[in-house]
């Protein structure tokens, strides 16, 4: 069977073929991926996914891709943007957002609003699905503070509404992490009021902080590992002497030592084993495993 023609019968939505993962990572690194699918709304993507399986497809959800090194080779399944489902419905302080629409456009759109709460998004380059499924978070908040709940569809293909409480949140983890085959298709937000000068005021100081200590010039998936219990990552990986470290197109930067950016011209695999050396490098000088933050992916 064909699959690119029975998607395409079924009106599911766009169909993009031969995709350069570069276009769809922040890395800009990775092969190519076969078909990337973009449905018109939850019931196409309910059609889509059933499809699939019934065919033995492998899929995978594409956000932004702000957390993901996909390997150099071509990927053979599906990849399922979400892109579509972007609607965002405020009223008073309660939001509700479709898994497709950008964080850091909600972030500032509240910011305007005078609500405050999301102003620890106005950096982190992901979608609201993929920032409900990370538990993204920055200056000691995340999204486990302001989801009230999710909508989710099951491995069984059915739709149901998730609390905060069933999600599990924790630093940088939530139950979707555990649970591959729930996908997030909206989340609700509740948010405060707040003092509009005041919410401007400090997310302008944050962005200028952003520019003085982050390589923001350079392609990356922002902080490569979880910060330990009463430590960070980055200072661990200072001194182990790894900054400005290189493996082809791949450094630590030498700005802050918890990113990896691409120079230029990385692969997917300069990434991948440069994050695995400093892995192993502060193991064995420090005696702590850091946690990888972001997703390898096709790499088997």
């Amino acid at each position: 069977m064909n699959i690119i023609k029975e998607i395409e019968k079924k009106k599911i939505g766009k169909v993009d073929t031969k995709v350069s993962l570069k276009k769809c990572t922040t890395y800009k690194a990775g092969g190519k991926a076969d078909i990337i699918v973009s449905p018109k709304n939850i019931d196409k993507l309910i059609e889509l996914i059933q499809l699939l399986k019934d065919n033995d497809i492998d899929y995978k959800i594409l956000g932004n891709g702000s957390n993901l090194i996909f390997s150099d080779k071509i990927y053979k399944g599906v990849l399922i943007k979400l892109s579509e489902l972007n609607h965002c419905e405020i009223n008073d302080t309660v939001i509700k957002v479709g898994a497709g629409h950008s964080l850091i456009a909600l972030a500032y759109k509240t910011a305007k609003l005078g609500l405050t709460g999301m102003e620890f998004a106005t950096g982190i380059p992901g979608t609201i699905g993929g920032a409900v499924y990370m538990n993204a978070g920055a200056y000691k908040s995340d999204m486990g503070y302001i989801v009230s709940e999710i909508k989710v569809l099951t491995p069984e293909l059915k739709v149901i509404t998730m609390y905060n409480r069933d999600l599990k949140f924790k630093y940088r983890h939530s139950f979707l992490q555990d649970n591959k085959g729930y996908i997030c298709l909206e989340a609700t937000i509740v948010l405060k009021e707040g003092n509009k000068k005041v919410i401007k005021e400090l997310i302008e100081e944050r962005r200028q902080k952003r520019l003085m200590t982050q390589p923001l010039e350079f392609p990356s998936a922002g902080s490569v590992f979880r910060n330990p219990d009463n430590d960070y990552a980055w200072r661990l990986i200072d001194v182990c002497g790894l900054k400005g470290y290189k493996i082809g197109g791949a450094e630590v930067s030498k700005k802050h030592a918890n990113f990896i950016i691409n120079t230029g011209n990385a692969t997917g695999k300069d990434i991948h084993d440069l994050i695995l050396y400093v892995q192993k490098t502060v193991k064995e000088e420090t005696g702590v495993e850091l946690k990888i933050e972001q997703e390898f992916v096709n790499w088997e």
